[in-house]
Parts: C-alpha cells; structure tokens; sequence
C-alpha cells in the first residue's frame, strides 16, 4: 500500500503568498515617489533608484511566471469552477507584463537623459504598475488563494516558494529579507524569523544581514 504524506494530500497553507504581497504592494506604492524624488541630472540618487526599480521589476516579472507555471493550469484542472477567477489572473499578469516590458524602455531612456520629462515618463507608468497590482493583488487573494489552499498539496505550494527563491542571488539574500521583515509586524518578526529560517541563519542576520540591508535600504530612500 502506498502511503500518502501529509505533504502530498490536498490542503495547504498559502497565508505565506500574502506576505510577498504585502512586500509588492510596499514596494509599487514608494516606487513613483521615489522616482520622483530625484532631481534633474542627479546620477548619483537616480543610479541607486533606477537599480532599485528594474530589480523590483524583475522580481514581479518572476514571481507572475511561477504562478503561470505552477499555480494556474493544477486550479482550472482540479477546480472548473475557479477558471474564471483563473482566466482574469492570466489577462492581469498579462497587462501587467505589458507594463513592464514598456518600463524598460522608459528606464533606458531616463538613465541616458537624466531629465525630468524621462523622470516623470517613468513615474506615470509606475503609477499605472501600482494601479494594476494593487486590484490584481486583491483579487488573488480573494478568488484564488481559498481555492489554492483546499486544491493543492503543501509540498506542490511549497514549488511556488522553490521558484522564487531561484531567481534570487546569493548576494541578495539578506536584502530580501530586509525587504520582507519590514512588511512582517514587529512584534511578530522574531517569530517569523524562527519560523521561517535556520539558527545559523539567523545568527548571521543579525551579525551582518541587519546592517547590510540598512545601508542598501540607504542608499535607496536617501
């Protein structure tokens, strides 16, 4: 007979989905403020703000395509009556990709000019972005997340965290976390950080991680 692990059956745990959403949200929302907060021919801010935002780019970029590999085609299969709920996720990361795939252009063209049309060119975008996210974001956790959570197994959720983490250099591991604990309430990050990392890890965040990301973070918001 074969058994079937707890990790296996249907039933699983997505409460961690929202705090990557918290973290986009966070993230979307200071992003045309920042931009816009740069000053005409200032390199020296814009280089670090620019970077911020082709890396939070790439990281929803990431993020949407493990939900279109992992996440939509198992829900549609395993629950008809959320396809729906599915198709309108597939057309918002769809929009969203849109968006993003202009971003690049407008970024390369403030990062040459360095002026406050190219500035304002990309804030305006980054408020669309923002707009965008936020419903997509709500609806996610609305219509999809209950169903993910009834449908799928702990260890097929557990692929979406696998996928995220992939794209993340070892570099940039303690700037992620810096990133997510400001999202997590304080008085529950050190149960957080127990929960979700090793001692050794957390020994390190707290020797270096902690002032690394400070002096990143720093260098972003000035």
């Amino acid at each position: 007979m074969t058994t079937v692990t707890s990790t296996e059956k249907p039933g699983c745990d997505t409460s961690d989905m929202l705090t990557i959403h918290a973290l986009f949200r966070r993230a979307f929302t200071d992003a045309p403020v920042l931009v816009r907060g740069v000053a005409d021919r200032d390199t020296d801010r814009m280089l670090p703000v620019s970077d911020h935002v082709r890396e939070l780019a790439g990281a929803l970029r990431h993020h949407h395509e493990g939900e279109d590999l992992l996440l939509w085609d198992t829900l549609e299969q395993r629950a008809p009556s959320c396809a729906l709920h599915v198709g309108l996720m597939r057309v918002q990361h769809a929009a969203t990709a849109a968006q993003l795939d202009r971003l690049d252009d407008l970024m390369d063209a403030w990062e040459a000019a360095a002026g406050s049309t190219e500035r304002e060119a990309v804030a305006a975008l980054l408020d669309e972005v923002r707009d965008t996210l936020l419903l997509h974001l709500g609806q996610e956790e609305t219509q999809i997340l209950p169903t993910a959570a009834t449908v799928m197994s702990q260890r097929e959720w557990g692929l979406l965290h696998e996928h995220g983490m992939s794209a993340i250099p070892k570099d940039r591991l303690f700037l992620q976390l810096g990133w997510i604990l400001e999202v997590v309430p304080a008085d529950e990050q050190a149960g957080w950080l127990r929960t979700n990392l090793p001692a050794p890890a957390r020994v390190l965040w707290r020797l270096i991680g902690k002032r690394q990301f400070a002096a990143h973070r720093a260098r972003i918001y000035g």
